[in-house]
């Protein structure tokens, strides 16, 4: 699948780290040092612009080693970049760790992956299907 990008950045386009990977790094798009708290969240820029295709979208997720190394987490995971939107990229992150965390221009931030989704029309009714589960909720198998 071939995506039209905007690069108003001077980093290079986002990539796949590995043949199988789903998920491409995205880099902070940065005139100066952004200097994260403990607890503190901030919306980063990336520089970039995407065109998503119709029945597609963007999510956008932590990158496992700098949540585990540093406690860095993109705060509304996953983020939907929807095919219509047409601005930049911009990505929340939020320091969980206890020490302040520098932001760099350049810096793999967050990753990205391009998934497919369904749009649904709900069809109104009084009575659902009965399950195994039924209405069970949070816990409800008592498992560990």
């Amino acid at each position: 699948m071939k995506i039209r990008i905007v690069n108003k950045s001077n980093n290079p386009l986002p990539a796949y780290s590995t043949e199988l990977s789903a998920g491409m790094d995205l880099r902070a798009n940065l005139q100066e040092n952004i200097v994260l708290k403990p607890l503190e969240r901030r919306l980063v820029s990336t520089g970039l612009f995407v065109e998503i295709p119709a029945g597609y979208e963007a999510q956008i997720r932590p990158r496992s080693g700098l949540a585990l190394k540093k406690g860095i987490s993109v705060l509304n995971t996953p983020g939907t970049i929807d095919a219509d939107y047409r601005g930049e990229i911009g990505v929340i992150l939020i320091n969980l760790s206890q020490e302040e965390f520098v932001i760099e221009n350049g810096e793999r931030i967050c990753q990205m992956v391009i998934a497919s989704h369904e749009t649904v029309s709900w069809e109104l009714s009084e009575t659902l299907e009965k399950t195994e589960r039924g209405a069970g909720g949070f816990g409800h198998t008592g498992k560990n």
